[in-house]
């Protein structure tokens, strides 16, 4: 038999509690043991008048922001529309039934402001760092390095090409952020190379087509992890190109150090981050291993390699297969051969007699007189990241580093941050700041328990 719903007379006074409608077990209440905010009005407050009208509370925007974050809600304006509508989202922003939700247009006037002015978002993702520390899921043994292109706010279709870029009488706020950071390593003195494109809208995202596909306008998220739990210990916004990536990890390994006292001993990263530069800061200036592969060329025709070559710091010189030696050009004059080459590279080559009645020259240097050999200045941190690659170790991290490209694919597919919402580079730091302090919380909250609830 079919059921009725009895309607009664709706009751005068409810009792409604919201600790008791969110499940034990939402991510929100897990999250939500880790999100301290007590000193954010202290920060603030000297970007705040003392008179005029009450603002909104920061503590109320920083929380909507995270909810965003960690469930991958991009539009404020949705995020407003959903805080209002969910019971969880209520309880972790403390607004009761009646609690009013602000405007979505509020957050654009802090972010460009009090938010972006403070560094309040760098100090909200650093006190994740530290709270995952103090939980002793950072080892500060091993750290991986790696960037991941994302698509920026504008149309490929409307750009300019980048010799015929000027900026206009009348520029916006991305393109005077374009324009304070052209002397930036991150952005515009990462490489003397003029973009084949330049957006009208942002003109600081990067034309790349690196993905194989079709090229768009772009931003690295850079990210450096500890490897034992994959937690983000720092973070940089750059422009898509090697060089800047490079200098962002040497920026965010530094930053590190001097905030949290961390000093990996190995760090783990891509092919892209083992130029000899590079190497030799990481061996020679912070004392840190590196699990990297060396770029470098060598021949492919089934000649003789570089390998086949032994060098002696003894002579400064090479040893052939045929048992003749290389030496630094011969007409260099002995002044010339105590300044390090301009372009950071020595020249050694053979003596055209010795290669003219060698038996293995057919295999050594087909079709020439006398081989040659280029050697970097910092060839020897070339070489210990070469017998590092022989180790079991550098297998480890090899399999390892995958974690950080793991980071990268939750960032995308799950929380939804595989194009950007906001324009210019402090809206690609803003948001890359954010979703990694997201993600660290999600971390926490995956691997530290909730407590059990106590007994009557």
């Amino acid at each position: 038999m079919m059921g009725e719903r009895t309607t009664e007379q709706p009751a005068l006074f409810y009792g409604f509690s919201l600790e008791r409608h969110v499940p034990a077990d939402h991510l929100l209440r897990s999250i939500d043991r880790f999100v301290d905010l007590t000193g954010i009005r202290e920060h603030l407050r000297p970007y705040y008048s003392e008179m005029g009208r009450p603002s909104i509370d920061p503590e109320l925007m920083i929380r909507m922001l995270l909810i965003g974050y960690t469930h991958g809600i991009r539009s404020e304006r949705r995020l407003c529309e959903e805080v209002h509508l969910n019971l969880a989202y209520r309880w972790f922003c403390r607004l009761g039934l009646d609690g009013a939700v602000p405007d979505h247009s509020t957050f654009s006037k802090n972010r460009h402001g009090r938010f972006r002015d403070s560094g309040l978002l760098r100090k909200l993702f650093q006190e994740t760092v530290a709270r995952c520390i103090a939980e002793g899921l950072v080892a500060g043994e091993a750290f991986a390095v790696d960037a991941s292109m994302i698509k920026a706010d504008a149309n490929r279709q409307r750009s300019t090409p980048g010799d015929d870029w000027r900026p206009p009488d009348d520029p916006g706020r991305a393109v005077r952020e374009y324009l304070s950071v052209l002397d930036d390593t991150a952005f515009g003195a990462a490489t003397p190379v003029t973009p084949k494109f330049v957006s009208t809208a942002d003109p600081a995202s990067r034309w790349t087509g690196a993905n194989g596909g079709l090229a768009f306008f772009a931003y690295s998220d850079n990210y450096l992890i500890d490897l034992k739990h994959a937690v983000i210990v720092d973070v940089e916004a750059t422009t898509s190109v090697r060089q800047a990536e490079v200098e962002a990890a040497r920026t965010m390994l530094d930053r590190t150090r001097v905030r949290f006292g961390l000093k990996p001993q190995r760090l783990a990263a891509d092919a892209g981050y083992g130029d000899a530069a590079n190497l030799a800061w990481l061996v020679e200036e912070r004392g840190i291993e590196p699990h990297i592969p060396v770029f470098e060329k060598d021949r492919t025709d089934g000649s003789f390699g570089r390998a086949d070559f032994g060098y002696s710091h003894k002579t400064d010189s090479y040893a052939c297969p045929g048992g003749r030696e290389l030496r630094r050009y011969w007409q260099d004059s002995r002044e010339a051969k105590a300044r390090p080459p301009a372009d950071g590279i020595y020249r050694y080559r053979a003596r055209k007699a010795d290669c003219d009645a060698c038996s293995l020259r057919s295999r050594c240097r087909p079709g020439e007189a006398g081989r040659k050999l280029l050697r970097s200045i910092h060839e020897d941190a070339r070489d210990v990241a070469r017998k590092i690659a022989l180790t079991g170790a550098y297998l480890t991290s090899r399999r390892e580093r995958k974690k950080v490209e793991m980071l990268f694919a939750h960032l995308k597919r799950i929380l939804g941050l595989d194009r950007l919402r906001l324009k210019g580079p402090n809206g690609a730091r803003d948001e890359f700041i954010l979703a990694a302090a997201a993600q660290n919380l999600r971390k926490l909250a995956k691997l530290i328990p909730m407590p059990a609830p106590a007994t009557a």
